[in-house]
């Protein structure tokens, strides 16, 4: 309160405005265009907080002039997506969620918090506890499944694990809840399409695990990309005045998913951008995820009677309070250790424990005759598929701060037991022409030379090992699938 009387109504609207990293820390400050402005905004102090700026470097590059150059030193807030580990890579989400050991869960969390928060980092977009029954939304891996009853007890590990019980400690760092609300119930499985849902799905189905989340004391909120309901989840003050503050008491604060703000306008709930920012604040979101209307039109709309003011000292109340939490004020570089960084980063605690939750997470659906565990000499083994020897497909989607080719792949790990024989044929390529953007990755439909070799391995060995499935990218945000088969050809392949 004593710090929210200091501030200016721009100040304010500044802690509710975060930008992505803009310019390349190593390099001169910018100087023109609108790295220029930003970096301008957050001399200033009109920059709450800024997302994908990583590693101790650059994490005390940005907070240096957050706290050194603007009127009042207000530390920044930095965002990463530490879905399933930082650099370390546990499973996806969803094969831990396969597991059912709640315990491993929670650790996988932790780990990946110390290893993210030794590298500056100190609130993660996560967990993601969207309910889901279509399998072809490509948001599937992220979240625990289809059962909100065990979608409530991995939310509540996850949150517990990320944040800890002392949310002031090096090592912790503020979760987030994430889509508020009902994006996994989109239609057709379709990214970033409508939900329409009834009362008994929202309240039975949608919410249970968002819930928990609050009740694990979760710090902060996302909000979806979707309409719910006919209303964008962004500007749908029922959820998040109504429901998320006001019935559940949340204290925390709401952050937009990225440039939601705006898409309210192509939502058709608002005419441009600055009746979208009205919508989103007088809502109750709380901070703008790289819209820019926040910091562009808040202080104008205030003036104009068209914004309370009320409204902004409340978004700005919770985005302090968090900092506080986190230690913030005492201490701004606490998570910029050079030495604590070097030591943690892929440490052999980091490590076992994500071998742990690996090898929990393995599901065997069947066993005939108890073919499994291969002997570990003796045998003839054929190994088939492209994925086989991929090192980089098995660490899945959303890990962004991991080395490609850094997976032990199935030919490496059979290859560790010199007592077998081990024949590799891929049989046939699961992609070709990969382009640099994983979203425009082109399934093998039509080349089978490799099925001849692939064969005759398989004629010649004891045991027929195939390994077959999507491309580490064929999930994820943005890649949904029409239909769950083996892309490509795949199949045939396997007939």
């Amino acid at each position: 309160n004593e710090l929210l009387g200091r501030m200016t109504l721009e100040e304010k609207v500044g802690q509710m405005n975060q930008y992505v990293g803009f310019w390349d820390l190593t390099g001169p400050a910018p100087d023109s265009g609108d790295a220029a402005e930003k970096y301008e905004h957050l001399r200033k102090g009109y920059v709450g907080s800024m997302l994908n700026v990583r590693g101790v470097k650059n994490v005390k590059g940005v907070q240096k002039i957050a706290v050194e150059e603007s009127r009042l030193g207000i530390p920044l807030i930095i965002g990463f997506d530490v879905i399933h580990g930082y650099e370390t890579i546990s499973p996806i989400p969803l094969a831990e969620s396969a597991s059912w050991d709640l315990e491993a869960i929670r650790k996988s969390s932790e780990v990946a918090a110390e290893e993210a928060a030794a590298a500056g980092i100190n609130w993660t977009f996560a967990p993601m506890v969207d309910i889901t029954r279509d399998a072809r939304w490509g948001r599937v891996m992220e979240g625990a499944g289809e059962d909100p009853y065990l979608g409530s007890k991995i939310a509540k590990a996850r949150v517990l694990g990320f944040q800890g019980t002392d949310l002031s400690e090096h090592t912790t760092i503020a979760a987030c809840a994430k889509h508020f609300a009902g994006y996994g119930f989109s239609e057709s499985g379709r990214e970033y399409n409508t939900v329409d849902v009834g009362t008994s799905t929202l309240n039975n189905m949608i919410f249970p695990p968002f819930q928990a989340t609050v009740d694990a004391g979760v710090r902060t909120f996302m909000n979806a990309f979707n309409v719910l309901n006919g209303i964008p989840a962004t500007g749908n003050e029922y959820l998040q005045r109504e429901v998320l503050k006001g019935k559940w008491a949340f204290d925390g604060f709401v952050v937009t998913d990225w440039g939601s703000i705006d898409e309210m306008s192509s939502h058709g709930l608002a005419k441009d951008g600055k009746e979208a920012a009205m919508i989103a604040a007088n809502s109750g979101s709380d901070m703008d995820m790289e819209s820019h209307l926040y910091v562009k039109e808040l202080a104008g709309l205030v003036r104009e009677g068209k914004v309370q003011e009320s409204f902004i000292d409340d978004a700005v109340k919770r985005i302090l309070k968090v900092k506080f939490e986190l230690g913030l004020f005492d201490d701004p570089y606490k998570y910029c250790d050079l030495q604590r960084e070097k030591e943690i980063t892929g440490s052999e605690e980091i490590n076992n424990a994500a071998l742990d939750i690996a090898k929990k997470s393995i599901v065997l659906l069947k066993n005939n005759n108890n073919l499994l565990p291969l002997k570990k000499e003796g045998q003839k083994i054929a190994l088939i598929g492209a994925l086989a020897s991929d090192k980089t497909s098995p660490l899945g989607s959303w890990r962004i701060a991991a080395d490609d080719n850094t997976a032990i792949s199935v030919l490496e790990g059979l290859n560790q037991y010199p007592g077998n024989t081990v024949t590799f044929a891929k049989g046939a390529d699961l992609t070709y022409g990969k382009t640099e953007f994983v979203t425009e990755l082109k399934i093998n439909t039509t080349d089978k030379s490799e099925f001849k070799k692939a064969k005759e391995v398989a004629i010649n060995a004891d045991v027929v090992v195939m390994v077959l499935g999507e491309h580490g990218f064929q999930s994820g945000e943005g890649r949904s699938r029409t239909s769950l088969d083996l892309p490509g050809v795949q199949q045939e392949l396997l007939e």
